[in-house]
């Protein structure tokens, strides 16, 4: 249904592409592909009838056939994601078919086709490099990060793989950090924005609650329930061979992963701090660094 703010040019412009959509998705479903025989010469288009469609998400005839035909009419999430499946819709058509009909999206999902993309986001900060570039799960857990976020932010297979938990567990960040105090209550905010997008996820509890037993600090920022979306942060890095070092950390998503966050950090003109980034990764500052590269 139509929301309170939507114009009404909105919502015609809204049902007539979600007819278009489900007619289209219709006549892309065979009926093998849905367990139906194919009919033989009785069917004019090789796609399913708006009848089996209905019958085999458990709804209506009358019902789907208004859907499809984008009358205004009140729909659930439940029926929807009967109708999603037996359309095989993708979880991002998924989403969209959602936003068509007037509902909340659900939670973005891991699309199969796209769970190979770590390669690609291994030379994605790998040529971040001299730069430092590291990835985070939904619960921020490390994925993987280069060989600059190794001899920049101390990352290190030793550590807890939790950027959350490190941040306030780690000795070796917190001493090269010269603002954690002013950073800290971002990074419980940023969080706590995180664990919003996923209301019901056990997962988040579990890093809370660890991070809880790990550090009185974050207990009393996690208390105040502020709430930041993540974006970018200025950081400035006491390095012990090279000294300040001062970078913009940027949170990227990419729609296709949405379980995963980006995080590439920008030197900025002060203290020469592109300069030093690339002493730090050659092979002089490498004999130099203080923790060898993470396999």
């Amino acid at each position: 249904m139509a929301t309170a703010l939507e114009s009404t040019d909105g919502k015609a412009h809204r049902l007539a592409e979600l007819r278009e959509f489900l007619m289209n998705r219709r006549a892309r479903v065979t009926p093998a592909e849905a367990g139906l025989p194919d009919g033989g010469a009785r069917r004019r288009t090789p796609g399913l009838r708006r009848e089996e469609v209905a019958v085999l998400a458990g709804v209506g005839v009358s019902w789907y056939q208004w859907l499809e035909q984008g009358r205004d009419i009140t729909v659930s999430p439940q029926v929807l994601d009967s109708v999603a499946r037996v359309l095989r819709l993708s979880p991002a058509e998924r989403r969209h078919l959602y936003v068509l009909a007037g509902l909340n999206p659900p939670a973005p999902e891991v699309d199969p086709r796209s769970a190979d993309m770590c390669n690609g986001l291994r030379r994605l900060i790998d040529a971040w490099m001299p730069f430092p570039a590291h990835i985070m799960d939904a619960y921020w857990n490390t994925v993987m990060y280069n060989d600059a976020a190794s001899f920049v932010l101390g990352l290190r297979p030793e550590i807890v793989q939790n950027c959350l938990i490190s941040f306030f567990t780690d000795p070796i960040y917190r001493s090269r950090s010269s603002h954690w105090e002013e950073l800290a209550p971002m990074v419980v905010a940023q969080f706590r924005a995180a664990c919003s997008e996923r209301p019901d996820d056990d997962g988040f509890r579990e890093v809370v609650e660890e991070a809880k037993a790990a550090s009185a600090e974050f207990t009393e920022l996690w208390e105040r329930r502020d709430v930041m979306p993540g974006g970018q942060t200025r950081k400035v890095l006491e390095h012990p061979l090279v000294g300040p070092l001062h970078v913009e950390a940027t949170q990227l998503r990419v729609p296709a992963r949405p379980d995963l966050v980006i995080v590439l950090h920008t030197p900025l003109p002060e203290a020469d701090t592109a300069a030093k980034l690339e002493w730090l990764t050659s092979p002089e500052g490498r004999r130099g660094a203080m923790y060898p590269v993470a396999g």
